[in-house]
């Protein structure tokens, strides 16, 4: 994606939050916003971007938003609906070129509209990565593991019964934190997982996710989940600069370069997640998370044991493992299972993890591609070489992620020609 489209795509989010706190028409303000995106990259590649690019984008989206609904109506009632064109409050768009702009931030009400109790946890989530994230219906998709017209019926009935919904910060939304929060997550993980390719241009929404989360956070200062979500993602995020290498290759958490991780993030990140676990029943690491902790403060936990370790070598496995014993309790997902596999085989060899991977049974299927990427590993490490690249192969067919197929083939290729030797721990 160029610079053009990418500051575009940014803006997104805050020009759909002034569109529906102004006119409160989701579907029609949605439309708009593309309109105004596509003018855009028809136009800044020429005239250059204009000075304040977010409020040029929310009058254009103002405009064809207007001539939309306009059209809509008999030329009989054209003057009488155009009173409910008048913004609600004081806020002005600003004209383009402005120095000014808007001094609210509409994308955390946003994203509370889009977590509203009428609507499902799924249908929140659907929408908010929809709206707040910019994500593509089949992203959206594949992050929730569920079929493209499924959810492509689920986002437009989303959309329909928030349609008329009053803009703004709710008198309940605290009542809605744990769908905004898994949304955040979501969100902060298609993010992370942007490496290379059409996906790039996704790379900034991890950035917003911490971005919103230190919001959320200090409207609610004292609440631990809050805390250890932004703890979890800012030790996740520290590791992004080593996460691939130079022709932008996927590198494994065991091989990377620690020494380009972000120091400050996870000085930040431990000092979060400390502080939210010391609040949750004792002190830190495995006793804490055993107390009333939750899910956000456990993954937080796990990954802060990661980031302090100096190698993989010098990693305490045994609290990681500890750790998963909590969290698949809390959330006894796929995902959480599988991970739990992968401390459990550090412990206590590939031989055990191979045994408990067999255990998983039928549920751990949406995500049979990670299924058999962790199988080829302890494959690998138990010295079963023709297997571990039959698995291997079997793991790129099924991701959808071109830099994991590129990965995974290459473990592969690296076994080709090696014999099959005797079982080892």
């Amino acid at each position: 994606m160029n610079e053009v489209e990418g500051l575009s795509r940014r803006c997104a989010p805050q020009v759909l939050g002034a569109l529906v706190r102004r006119y409160g028409h989701f579907y029609a303000a949605e439309d708009a916003v593309q309109e105004a995106l596509l003018a855009a990259a028809g136009q800044w590649p020429a005239t250059g971007v204009p000075d304040n690019p977010r409020g040029w984008l929310v009058k254009v989206a103002s405009r064809r938003l207007t001539d939309a609904l306009r059209s809509e109506r008999a030329r009989r009632l054209r003057e009488e609906r155009a009173v409910a064109l008048t913004p609600r409050d004081a806020f002005v768009a600003p004209e383009a070129g402005a120095d000014r702009a808007p001094n609210e931030d509409d994308t955390l009400s946003l994203l509370f509209l889009c977590c509203h109790p009428e609507l499902s946890v799924p249908a929140q989530i659907a929408l908010t990565l929809r709206a707040v994230g910019g994500l593509t219906t089949a992203e959206i998709a594949r992050a929730c593991l569920v079929p493209e017209p499924t959810m492509a019926q689920r986002i437009s009935r989303a959309k329909g019964k928030v349609r008329g919904v009053r803009f703004g910060r709710p008198d309940n939304w605290e009542e809605r934190l744990p769908a905004v929060l898994q949304v955040l997550y979501l969100v902060f993980n298609e993010g992370y997982t942007a490496t290379s390719g059409p996906r790039l241009r996704r790379a900034d929404l991890a950035v917003e996710a911490i971005r919103l989360t230190r919001t959320v956070r200090r409207l609610l200062p004292g609440d631990r989940e809050v805390a250890g979500l932004l703890a979890l993602m800012l030790l996740t995020d520290a590791r992004r600069a080593a996460r691939t290498d130079a022709r932008g290759e996927l590198v494994p958490l065991d091989e990377q370069d620690r020494g380009l991780w972000d120091k400050a993030a996870v000085e930040e990140g431990i000092a979060l997640v400390t502080w939210a676990l010391a609040g949750s029943g004792s002190g830190s690491g495995e006793g804490a998370a055993r107390g009333s902790a939750g899910p956000y403060q456990v993954r937080a936990a796990i990954a802060a044991v990661h980031d302090e370790a100096d190698s993989c070598e010098a990693t305490d496995w045994r609290e990681i493992l500890g750790l998963y014993d909590v969290l698949v309790k809390l959330v006894p997902g796929p995902v959480e299972r599988l991970s739990r596999v992968v401390a459990l085989a550090m412990v206590r060899g590939p031989r055990a993890g191979l045994a408990e991977l067999e255990a998983l049974g039928e549920d751990t299927a949406a995500i049979g591609h990670r299924v058999e990427a962790v199988r080829a590993h302890l494959l690998e490490r138990a010295g079963e070489v023709a297997a571990a690249r039959a698995a291997y192969g079997s793991a790129a067919r099924r991701t959808l992620s071109l830099p994991e197929q590129r990965y995974l083939l290459a473990r592969a290729a690296r076994l080709t020609g090696e014999g099959d030797g005797e079982g080892r721990e």
